[in-house]
């Protein structure tokens, strides 16, 4: 993949799959069971938290853990 291909570097659009990805287990992830935003933005690469929060709120509109609330 190019940037000329997906219109993005590879590490915007590397940054794309793992957001979507932490979206995914967010949405579908129940917060009785223990997992934490910390615990997912990890699980995908994410290390430091409110960055990805920020960059999850960009995307989504909403911050992480109002999804992972609506499960």
């Amino acid at each position: 993949m190019t940037r000329r291909s997906l219109g993005i570097t590879p590490m915007a659009y590397l940054r794309q799959v793992r957001l979507a990805r932490a979206h995914e287990d967010l949405a579908t992830t129940d917060p009785a069971q223990g997992r934490s935003v910390r615990d997912i933005a990890y699980k995908w690469g994410f290390n430091h938290v409110p960055r990805f929060a920020a960059a999850y709120r960009e995307r989504y509109g909403v911050l992480p853990s109002e999804t992972l609330r609506k499960v």
